[in-house]
């Protein structure tokens, strides 16, 4: 008998994330030299790694052979300082996916629901359905959040709302307006996850959600290093709730879940705000010449917030795959019913040039 016959039956209908691709697989993949492609698909950092970050790392090498603090005990504290909660506010993960997956741990389970946008980021679904949950996916308002919708789609078995903003993919916010009025009506009962990976880059205010932890509201703001900090491959994330959630979900929490490295690093680059800086105009002044040239070029896209940005190109999936023969990875959104879409990272200027010429040539080409 076949040991696959007794794997857990929602873990069997889940369809694994697909990540952006990385340079070494396309590399070998098409016979390309790795050192000139460009990868704008997983809206990383342009800029590399928060240089604070980079020298605390250095100083740690030679203490890898200890196993990590469980209770991330340094970085809690300075993450305390830099948000004014104090230290059992916090709960960290390998990423903040993991703690989506704690939150799934904790809340989901057959016969239950969450609530999130029809175009929201994949992961939750995915949540949902390795436990067995119903994930409702509620229509969005063009390409944004419709929270008055969400709002009417909570049902008596709803324990979890996600609202990840800005979003991903599709690059837009919900404004402080929006977030107030939904906020005045969601019921008590239900945990409320913001999920805010982008929000230390995103160039327009963002909603001040953590507003709600402060009135000690069932709510969850979720952030990253990943993005604003140039950490994405040390995966390294939080979350910031009352204390009675951050105890739920440290319950599912495996020891040493997050590594040494990342949380010394992590810690470091809360200091360096001149490098979250620097990035913000990067992509402000990265997304203006995209947008410019899609314009000039007759293209639609969906004016970003953060550091990518949506674009309508026609076939996704075929101009995805002309841009990787040319050496430019981007994300196709065909696994978000985006079929005529690319998502593209906003990069440096030379990386974002690059792009340009060649979405020029391959769109060129299917307009003939």
């Amino acid at each position: 008998m076949s040991v696959l016959k007794h794997i857990n039956p929602h873990v069997m209908k889940v369809a694994p994330y697909q990540p952006g691709r990385p340079i070494e697989e396309v590399a070998r993949e098409l016979g390309l030299n790795p050192e000139e492609i460009t990868k704008l698909a997983s809206n990383e950092s342009p800029l590399g790694v928060s240089p604070k970050a980079v020298r605390a790392m250095r100083k740690a090498c030679s203490d890898m052979h200890r196993y990590p603090d469980g209770g991330a005990y340094y970085l809690r504290r300075r993450i305390s300082q830099h948000y004014g909660f104090s230290p059992d506010y916090f709960i960290f993960g390998c990423g903040s996916n993991e703690i989506i997956e704690f939150i799934g741990h904790s809340f989901l389970y057959p016969g239950v629901s969450a609530v999130m946008s029809e175009k929201a980021f994949v992961i939750y679904k995915i949540i949902c359905g390795m436990f067995g949950a119903e994930a409702v996916e509620v229509p969005m308002k063009g390409l944004t959040h419709d929270l008055k919708a969400v709002l009417k789609a909570i049902r008596p078995d709803t324990r979890v709302i996600f609202i990840c903003n800005p979003n991903n993919p599709t690059g837009t916010m919900v404004r402080e307006k929006e977030v107030s009025a939904f906020m005045g009506k969601v019921p008590e009962n239900i945990l409320v996850v913001f999920d805010e990976a982008y929000a230390e880059i995103a160039y327009k205010k963002m909603p001040d959600t953590l507003s709600y932890v402060r009135e000690n509201r069932n709510v969850i703001v979720l952030r990253s290093f990943s993005k604003a900090y140039g950490l994405a491959g040390l995966r390294i994330g939080y979350g910031i709730a009352k204390p009675e959630i951050i105890r739920a979900l440290e319950k599912p929490r495996q020891p040493f879940n997050v590594n040494s490295m990342a949380q010394i690093a992590a810690a470091a680059a809360l200091d360096d705000q001149g490098f979250v800086r620097r990035s913000r105009r990067i992509y402000k002044k990265g997304a203006d010449l995209i947008m410019k040239t899609c314009s000039e070029m007759g293209l639609v896209f969906e004016p970003p917030v953060a550091n990518f940005i949506l674009i309508k190109v026609g076939n996704g999936i075929e101009v995805f795959n002309e841009l990787q023969k040319k050496g430019v990875i981007v994300r196709p959104m065909c696994p978000y019913n985006l079929p005529e879409w690319i998502r593209v990272s906003i990069g440096t200027e030379l990386e974002n040039m690059k792009f340009l010429g060649v979405l020029k040539e391959v769109v060129n080409v299917f307009k003939k």
